[in-house]
């Protein structure tokens, strides 16, 4: 089924007031009405069926009217099962690669910085995402010191699944 955000869970995201964590208001952001529970739970890496039940359960995500998932899901096992596959260490997912790459793009307050951050923003599919970060990653070293974009580097291919790092073809730092 593909969810979406409720009402409540769009004025918990605004205001900031709710007492969501880090990874319930990513999984609330990543709720756009496109993915289904599997894609989900597999961009968020680890525990993530469970993290979308409980926001489920509470309120905040629902199955979005006449909408059919394009890939068929069983049942939360299913969902277990490919989270698992696509990320076998909690900490690894794809949609905190991303989010963490769009942060460091922004502390660079100049206009590549903001074209990169906005090319990764509107990355829809996890190859354009994986594209987005690559380009990233390569153009930071461009507009910060060395040692800063390395630290950036490493730290986006400790978060990022296996699956995506054996397919990143970055280029080595000079």
């Amino acid at each position: 089924m593909l969810l979406r955000k409720t009402t409540l869970a769009h004025a918990a995201l605004q205001t900031h007031r709710a007492a969501l964590d880090l990874r319930q208001r990513r999984a609330l952001i990543l709720a756009d009405g496109r993915r289904d529970t599997a894609e989900l739970a597999r961009l968020l890496g680890g525990d993530g069926a469970q993290l979308i039940a409980q926001l489920h359960a509470s309120g905040y995500l629902e199955a979005r009217p006449g909408a059919v998932a394009e890939r068929p899901v069983v049942g939360e096992a299913s969902v277990l099962a490919s989270a698992s596959k696509a990320a076998p260490d909690s900490r690894r997912s794809l949609a905190a690669a991303r989010m963490y790459l769009l942060g460091m793009l922004e502390l660079q307050r100049n206009a590549a910085g903001a074209a990169l951050r906005q090319g990764l923003q509107l990355a829809q599919d996890d190859e354009a995402i994986v594209a987005a970060l690559q380009t990233g990653l390569e153009a930071l070293p461009t507009m910060t010191s060395a040692g800063y974009a390395a630290r950036v580097r490493e730290r986006t291919l400790e978060v990022l699944p296996q699956y995506w790092l054996a397919r990143l073809e970055l280029t080595t730092p000079a």
